[in-house]
């Protein structure tokens, strides 16, 4: 998806070159193909699937790419493992600010322990939603689909690479700067709107393993919405704030990018800062919740099969 979002950035601005609509256009153009084909790609390997039951390994192979649940967390873990365990004049964070460096964008060059702490801890909770429950969430939709149309129609795969095809249109190209501020804007809506209802499906359904009951999980909800509303996004401020009240830990603050400097709302303000314990203690919420997500979706799809 990477490969073909790159060359067909390149041939849109050298068609379109600073016109906003011509942008506009030929970005909307980009998201209609990418997440069509990428969409038609999973409903061609899930009919193989079907006619050679054979190729069953394939597809599961096929759905576990579009989930990005391991590598968020060995990638935040190994944040982690970077960091002294205490700041000081002779702390090394270099290391810890690399690693941290390839999965947000923000600036880190310059952050601190608690700095670097709070920006895993954001980057754990807010692609949790985007790499793995949203696209769980449409692989549920597409195996309800799957088994309501007799395994003809679109089932998990096909929805799930739509969306993954979103995602990283998203992620690319769904940028407030340059060109992309025109060229992005489809495939940010269209992450926006995908992601909208998976988001508070966790913000509902995460203070449930955290231990909280009925009430209490309600109260969270309401928070997580008050909490993450003055985010710019529809989704991540809800995202990061689900998993701030969660964990119990106070998220947002001031960011760098760039020569940019952005506040970000705070997020369970007057809890702690967070720890190493606490970034961890997020990771595990996230696979417990993965496990309580995966129930219906097996269900869905047994069902579908069986039919």
């Amino acid at each position: 998806m990477g490969w073909w979002i790159q060359r067909l950035r390149r041939l849109a601005e050298a068609w379109a070159g600073d016109s906003p609509w011509r942008l506009r256009t030929t970005g909307g153009l980009i998201t209609l193909l990418l997440v069509a084909g990428s969409g038609l790609a999973g409903w061609g390997l899930e009919r193989l699937a079907v006619v050679q039951p054979a190729t069953t390994p394939l597809l599961l192979i096929a759905m576990a790419s579009a989930l990005a649940g391991r590598s968020l967390e060995q990638a935040v873990r190994r944040v982690l493992r970077l960091l002294p365990a205490a700041d000081g004049p002779g702390a090394d964070l270099e290391p810890a600010r690399r690693a941290l460096g390839w999965i947000v964008g923000r600036d880190t060059h310059r952050l601190d322990r608690g700095e670097i702490l709070r920006a895993a801890a954001e980057t754990a909770s807010e692609n949790a939603v985007d790499g793995l429950f949203a696209p769980l969430f449409w692989m549920a939709v597409g195996a309800a689909c799957w088994g309501a149309s007799g395994l003809q129609g679109p089932g998990p795969l096909a929805l799930a690479w739509g969306f993954k095809a979103a995602s990283t249109l998203d992620s690319m190209l769904g940028y407030r700067s340059g060109r992309l501020r025109w060229l992005g804007t489809a495939g940010a809506r269209l992450d926006d709107l995908l992601v909208w209802l998976p988001c508070r499906l966790v913000a509902l359904s995460l203070p449930l393993v955290a231990g909280q009951g009925p009430l209490g999980s309600w109260r969270q909800w309401q928070l997580a919405r008050r909490d993450g509303a003055p985010d710019p996004s529809p989704n991540a401020g809800r995202s990061q704030a689900a998993y701030a009240h969660a964990a119990g830990v106070q998220l947002g603050g001031l960011n760098h990018y760039g020569d940019q400097a952005k506040a970000k709302p705070l997020l369970a303000a007057g809890q702690p800062l967070p720890t190493a314990a606490s970034v961890e203690r997020m990771l595990q919420l996230t696979a417990l919740l993965e496990l309580v997500w995966l129930l219906p979706i097996a269900a869905l799809a047994v069902g579908g099969s069986a039919q």
